[in-house]
């Protein structure tokens, strides 16, 4: 056995609930781990969710969603600045066609009122449409929340860990929990594939996984769910006109339903629908499915232009038994704190479930004493489309890597993608590069600029082409010729 390590908390789990979860955690005196199985973090449920930042009214009264929600909402507020978080508060809308719909958005706002949601107030007539032109002209009535907004969630979830990470915390990918050691009923270490962590307390954010490592230390009081929902995403020379904000059709059963939104970069998706799947690895997209979303979305925007999609991918939500986040000490295994069954709204409560964990391992016993040099601030990343001419012209003077753009149709240098592999946390995969700088989220999806990527990382990280992946290890992009390991 190797040498073990030793971690006052372990964080089980790289998505934004995690690495959320690490950042709280490294404003304390505490040796603090986090483990992620993928080689990256966010490569689960949080890179391909719907990406807003809900206001709080869907979710029951008294519900953990519901105070988190809320609480979240107004965290991004003061992240959004700390972190550099790539945030646009649009506002969003719920509209509805029926007197029964405009009866269930009034039952959301006064639901809304009783989470605490600022702001809400119910539209008729001219006043959606100024907001929406696109919209379905049958539509009657709508539900507009004021602090709705959109959000990069993978940037997100990277920002919380570089976070983490500038104030001690350890990030380990490729390291997957595989076991526990439980005494007296008690968490004495985890076991992972890269070798034991001694620690008296772990977190679980494991998303989709999170009953099955809830078992490995002997708590299997829940049980997760997967529930995929399938996207269209449109060309941006195209969404600029189709939509301003988030627009949401009244809600059903089975979740908020399909809808359509902006995003922070200036794009336009619809989706997701919602199906129950047995496979936890099932992302997917099907024919039925995709155009189940496209019907859908045109009872809002009726003139979609379809022809202008770009990209199409589905995401699994993990849903709970409970029908609730499930945030809590365990009952069964002293020192292990669960944060799951993270669906909607996940990506928005999840500064506020890393508020909550960190009182759950108060209670639970661990001592907890703050920083006085906490660090809360990231530098800036410098985005070369965002900047004037006047200073493109001196950052390539200075470092003419800027002045080499790879990724034409989002404007990416090469400096850029340079920076984000030798930054903290830095990205290790072609996906990584494009989670962080939108190398390949173009409208040609990284077809011109994917090879130059894998070139540069092969290059930085000096390793062969051959050892460079898409996203997981078992995604390999290139193959060594006449037997040699490295090309």
């Amino acid at each position: 056995m190797r040498n073990a390590m030793t971690a006052d908390v372990v964080v089980i789990g790289g998505g934004i609930v995690g690495a959320a979860i690490a950042r709280e955690l490294s404003k304390y005196q505490l040796s603090v781990t986090l483990i992620e199985k993928a080689p990256d973090l966010s490569t689960g449920t949080t890179k391909a969710n719907s990406g807003i930042l809900h206001a709080g009214f869907d979710p029951a009264p008294g519900s953990v969603k519901g105070r988190a929600n809320v609480r979240g909402n107004f965290l991004y507020r003061q992240l959004e600045e700390e972190l550099g978080l790539q945030i646009r508060w649009t506002g969003s809308l719920v509209v509805a066609k029926t007197e029964e719909e405009t009866a269930a958005l009034k039952g959301l706002i006064a639901r809304g009122a009783q989470n605490g949601v600022p702001g809400l107030a119910l539209l008729a007539g001219d006043e959606i449409f100024r907001r929406e032109p696109n919209l379905a002209k049958d539509i009657k009535t709508a539900l507009y929340a004021p602090t709705a907004g959109v959000i990069s969630p993978f940037a997100a979830a990277i920002a919380f860990a570089e976070c983490a990470a500038q104030n001690g915390a350890r990030i380990m990918l490729d390291c997957e929990a595989e076991g526990f050691e439980v005494k007296g009923g008690r968490i004495r270490a985890v076991h992972t594939n890269k070798g034991k962590i001694v620690t008296c307390y772990a977190v679980n954010a494991a998303g989709l996984d999170a009953d099955k490592v809830s078992g490995l230390a002997g708590d299997a009081s829940f049980a997760i769910m997967p529930r995929r929902g399938e996207y269209l995403v449109f060309d941006r020379a195209v969404a600029k006109s189709l939509v301003n904000s988030v627009v949401f059709p009244t809600p059903g059963p089975h979740g908020k339903g399909v809808l359509v939104a902006s995003t922070y970069n200036g794009e336009c998706f619809i989706g997701p629908n919602a199906q129950d799947v047995d496979c936890r690895a099932d992302t997917g997209t099907t024919g039925g499915g995709l155009d189940f979303v496209a019907q859908t979305a045109k009872n809002i925007i009726p003139d979609l232009p379809l022809s202008s999609v770009i990209a199409q991918f589905s995401g699994l939500r993990a849903v709970s038994d409970t029908d609730d986040f499930i945030v809590e000490n365990s009952s069964v295994t002293r020192g292990l704190v669960q944060a799951a069954g993270m669906q909607s709204p996940g990506l928005t409560a999840a500064p506020a479930v890393a508020e909550m964990v960190a009182g759950l391992l108060q209670e639970a016993g661990l001592k907890m004493s703050g920083k006085s040099d906490f660090n809360g601030r990231l530098p800036a990343k410098i985005q070369t489309r965002r900047l004037s001419d006047r200073q493109k012209d001196s950052l390539i003077k200075d470092n003419p890597a800027f002045g080499r753009i790879v990724c034409r149709c989002e404007t990416v240098s090469e400096g850029e993608i340079v920076a984000a592999i030798h930054s903290i946390c830095g990205a290790r995969t072609v996906d990584g590069v494009k989670r962080r700088v939108r190398a390949g989220f173009g409208r040609c999806q990284g077809g011109f600029c994917g090879p130059r990527v894998a070139a540069i990382l092969a290059r930085e990280l000096g390793i062969g082409l051959t050892a460079i992946v898409k996203e997981s290890s078992a995604s390999v992009l290139y193959f060594a010729k006449h037997g040699s390991e490295r090309i």
